[in-house]
């Protein structure tokens, strides 16, 4: 993301990872500063972006203390694109506020070629106004960018997306599983998905995948478990239940367990192929 942006023309100041080698890549790449810690790139950038992995990370960030991004945060811009809870994003923006800063949650739908190629989809939420004042760098980013509405919103959509997503994963995995059992060529198999009421979205991105075992991460199980969490929680709140998310979490759930939290998502087919680490 930071090199698209980049390349559309918008200098980046400095970079900031809690992984010191992948900041020093990043910065290699980009010509720009290594953040020591996160409130010198606030105090480098206008405008700062955010991508981590859950609540508890995204509550580090943005604590309190000097270190923190918002230790002399007054006017600055954060924009936070990870897949979080909507709670943390509505204390984020409230934390941001007081500091007199703005905030705006920009959930991502897509994976690394499109935050490169600057064709990611984008769920933002939070003030109208502010939406306003970042919409350009987003458009950068994004070939779609929707503003869902206030703080907290855009989580809730984004985690209903990765539910359904993670359903999908899950039942294309046990498809090919079953096929694999049954002796069927799977090349025939995912065309004929394809042209029936089975294709999906994530037959495209990961049916090939799954069928070659080649499970290089993109989105990680870990994450899948996570993000399906989070939706359970929103509808624990709600008083719906919803077995087959459910089911799906539990089966992510297992391949964490199992040490294989890192594979990509579609690794969940290796619960369900015959003779691999399991089966449903």
């Amino acid at each position: 993301m930071a090199l698209r942006l980049r390349d559309c023309g918008h200098p980046v100041a400095a970079v900031y990872d809690i992984s010191r080698e992948a900041a020093a890549r990043a910065a290699a790449q980009l010509g720009c500063q290594v953040a020591a810690e996160p409130s010198d790139v606030t105090a480098a950038a206008g405008v700062v972006f955010t991508v981590v992995s859950d609540d508890a990370a995204m509550r580090g960030i943005f604590g309190p203390g000097s270190k923190s991004l918002l230790s002399g945060a007054q006017g600055k811009l954060f924009i936070n694109c990870a897949t979080v809870s909507p709670a943390v994003q509505i204390e984020v923006d409230a934390a941001a506020r007081k500091a007199g800063a703005a905030c705006l949650e920009a959930c991502m739908a897509s994976s690394i070629t499109q935050a490169r190629e600057g064709t990611l989809y984008l769920m933002t939420g939070g003030d109208a106004e502010v939406f306003r004042r970042a919409e350009p760098l987003l458009r950068g980013l994004a070939s779609s960018v929707r503003h869902i509405g206030p703080a907290g919103s855009a989580a809730q959509v984004k985690a209903l997306v990765n539910m359904v997503m993670n359903i999908n994963t899950a039942g294309l995995a046990e498809g090919l599983g079953l096929g694999a059992a049954l002796g069927l060529d799977l090349d025939m198999l995912r065309e004929v998905f394809s042209q029936t009421g089975a294709n999906s979205r994530v037959l495209q991105t990961d049916g090939e995948d799954m069928q070659n075992r080649d499970h290089a991460c993109f989105f990680s199980a870990a994450h899948a478990a996570k993000d399906s969490g989070i939706a359970l929680e929103l509808a624990m709140a709600a008083g719906v239940r919803l077995p087959l998310a459910e089911a799906t979490k539990a089966q992510f759930d297992c391949m964490v367990a199992g040490g294989l939290g890192e594979l990509d998502k579609s690794g969940v087919a290796e619960l369900t192929f015959p003779g691999r680490h399991g089966s449903t």
